[in-house]
């Protein structure tokens, strides 16, 4: 009933031709994924993403690069310093979701009335943040424009979050965005809670 249409078209299609429109970010394609799959990755993917989030920011530190003695003592802090960054990433990450998920619920509570309707809307946005793993080949192939690069995955990855939202939720373009801006304003003010202890973040 949300798609309006008499059949979902792509139950006929193969899951490549799939996946590149879920890229593109077609609802259609979104909706066949979330509703019409027995997908059931979404713990895994969302770790799997937090890791490479983590890994990158682990060397993004500054002393992550320096002495590289195999018998230094300060390399098993560097590898807590990558535990913390996991730990800082998830936070993050909850908080972005909780940002999201608050303001849904203050703008339309008739459309997250019950516990599958959260459950549905949360695995929407985790299957959404597969773009994180585009972070493994700008690691690998480092170059000048890395910062830029980061920054298309973080758009591409807000995208993809309005589109699942839109989708989940069978709502208008405005306001997941406007969900999605609560979200990142709640994440920033982690962000700076976590640099006003002194973190390296």
């Amino acid at each position: 009933k949300s798609c309006q249409k008499p059949v979902d078209k792509y139950i006929e299609y193969d899951p490549v031709i799939i996946l590149i429109n879920a890229v593109l970010c077609k609802a259609q394609a979104y909706r066949h994924i979330l509703f019409n799959t027995k997908i059931n990755i979404h713990g895994k993917l969302c770790v799997f993403c937090l890791l490479c989030e983590a890994y990158l920011r682990w060397l993004q530190l500054q002393d992550s690069s320096q002495n590289t003695d195999p018998d230094d003592l300060i390399r098993y802090a560097k590898e807590w310093d990558f535990y913390r960054m996991f730990g800082i990433a998830s936070l993050e990450q909850t908080s972005f979701f909780i940002g999201i998920f608050l303001t849904l619920w203050w703008m339309t509570p008739e459309m997250l009335k019950t516990k599958s309707d959260f459950i549905l809307l949360l695995k929407a946005l985790l299957l959404s943040t597969y773009g994180k793993l585009l972070l493994i080949p700008a690691v690998i192939w480092e170059h000048d424009y890395t910062p830029l690069c980061l920054a298309f995955i973080k758009v591409f990855v807000l995208i993809s979050n309005s589109q699942a939202i839109r989708v989940t939720l069978d709502l208008n373009r405005i306001l997941p965005w406007f969900a999605i801006f609560f979200g990142l304003i709640l994440e920033n003010g982690v962000v700076c809670l976590f640099q006003k202890l002194g973190w390296d973040v």
